[in-house]
């Protein structure tokens, strides 16, 4: 029930679906919570639809929400990334005091969290960015928590999260990431890796659906299957209700009559962006965001389709040995997430270098494997590899991974060469399997490249056999000197 009777332990500012189910989380574990809106209707509507459920206290202005607060003060903001969430920290930096904590649990840019929380760090301020991941089920259920922000800061909050987060084999889905921007860095890469993990799993429906011409009611079947085993896991799981829907007003399966154009709210692409920064190759999670832009094009797409030629390789929809290919298609989907999974690890790796984070791996595997979008079994597996060494070159050279690898590469060859014969666009797999034949290249044709630069732009190069960088004088004699 709602009271007014005694300070809040914690405030959500912003009660829109996810701010709401945050709130209505901290207060069925316990907690007093102060609410505030700037619209006040939704304080009004989520304290008549959901007063009952604990103790909060609404707040009709920014003033009254922070004097609602206990000291330290702890406001959890959930508005929309950007100036939004900019124009709330000011408002609350302006009449908090010393200590107090303020923590964006939005998808905020990671470099706009390191930016606040050195800003708010010159006023006195703690200030927390936690990735929160789980959508609306997980927030007001168990989300997966990811808080970067000072160490200090995490002993006022920490406990708070720890009690709303997803709890796997007795261990909270939350834990503190690092410092400044941590947080959110690894919320985006999370993110990131979605992105490949939803595209592969869209790119082996298509097989299924085009090139062994199955039906959506069969492939979720299939799926239902699949979501016993290797791939037991979040979106495996709802990939298979997602096909078995029908369609109230046609009664077509659902998939047939949505819209083939993906959204996108940035996450992906920020995940990219970092990665090029960085000089990593995420390029799973890459061709996954150009992907859903490629699908987004309906006037372009509509203006090609039929009138640009297919060769003349294309094969015959799959017939026989059908059950094959199926297990075929499992086992390319398994390997292509297991190489987005490990270029992400590669890029929080890098991030957490760069930035002097100290992002320990082992942390962010166990803590995904409850709440978040890209919960899945194996997880638990990546828990152990970073177990066993936390200093892996790459998630894939872990003997377990790379023991399921020598299973499944042949299965991967085999369903990219028939997408490819029968003109059916496979991005992440094909770019996936590129990304584990170039990882595992003894020679790579980069040599070339080199000398094409120092050729061009005498931006010289480095030899096998001695140490040193190298120039030839393409336009005089062709001697090489040492630069």
């Amino acid at each position: 029930m709602s009271t007014h009777g005694s300070l809040a332990h914690i405030g959500v500012v912003g009660l829109a679906v996810m701010g709401s189910n945050i709130a209505r989380n901290l207060a069925h574990h316990g907690h007093r919570v102060a609410v505030f809106n700037r619209s006040h209707g939704k304080t009004e509507a989520l304290i008549a639809d959901h007063g009952h459920e604990g103790e909060f206290l609404p707040a009709q202005t920014i003033d009254e929400f922070v004097a609602s607060l206990e000291r330290p003060r702890r406001a959890l903001i959930m508005v929309q990334a950007g100036a939004a969430t900019d124009a709330v920290i000011e408002q609350l930096a302006d009449r908090m005091d010393d200590g107090d904590i303020i923590i964006d649990g939005g998808n905020s840019l990671y470099t706009d969290t390191i930016r606040r929380e050195k800003a708010m760090a010159a006023r006195g301020l703690h200030f927390v960015g936690a990735g929160i991941s789980g959508g609306e089920e997980g927030a007001l259920n168990g989300p997966a928590i990811m808080p970067g922000g000072p160490a200090e800061s995490y002993k006022h909050v920490g406990p708070l999260l720890e009690s709303i987060a997803a709890v796997v084999d007795g261990t909270p889905c939350c834990t503190h990431i690092g410092p400044d921007g941590a947080g959110h860095f690894v919320k985006m890469v999370h993110n990131g890796i979605e992105y490949a993990d939803m595209q592969v799993i869209g790119e082996a429906y298509h097989l299924l659906r085009y090139a062994a011409g199955m039906e959506p009611d069969a492939i979720a079947r299939v799926f239902k299957k699949w979501n016993t085993g290797d791939l037991n896991s979040y979106l495996v799981e709802i990939t298979a209700e997602v096909l078995a829907q029908k369609d109230a007003a046609t009664g077509k399966p659902l998939v047939d009559v949505i819209v083939d154009a993906a959204g996108q709210k940035g996450t992906g692409r920020w995940t990219v962006k970092a990665a090029l920064d960085l000089g990593i190759p995420v390029t799973g999670i890459g061709e996954a965001v150009f992907a859903r832009a490629l699908s987004g094009d309906l006037a372009q797409r509509r203006a090609t389709v039929g009138n640009l030629p297919a060769g003349t390789l294309p094969g015959e929809v799959i017939n026989s040995d059908k059950d094959r290919f199926i297990e075929d298609v499992r086992r390319a989907l398994y390997a292509s997430k297991l190489v987005a999974y490990a270029q992400g690890f590669d890029e929080i790796k890098a991030g957490s270098e760069e930035y002097g984070w100290n992002v320990d791996p082992r942390d962010l595997a166990t803590i995904w494997r409850g709440g978040c979008i890209i919960r899945a079994t194996f997880l638990n597996r990546i828990t152990e590899a970073y177990d066993s060494d936390p200093g892996l070159a790459s998630l894939l050279l872990d003997p377990y991974f790379n023991g399921e690898m020598t299973e499944l590469v042949d299965s991967w060859r085999r369903v990219v060469v028939t997408a490819t014969r029968m003109g059916l666009p496979i991005p992440v797999f094909a770019s996936s399997l590129s990304y584990y034949d170039g990882l595992r290249a003894e020679r790579l044709p980069a040599c070339l490249i080199q000398g094409q630069r120092d050729y061009f732009g005498a931006h010289t190069y480095r030899r096998t056999d001695k140490d040193g960088s190298f120039h030839t004088l393409w336009n005089d004699d062709r001697r090489e000197v040492e630069a």
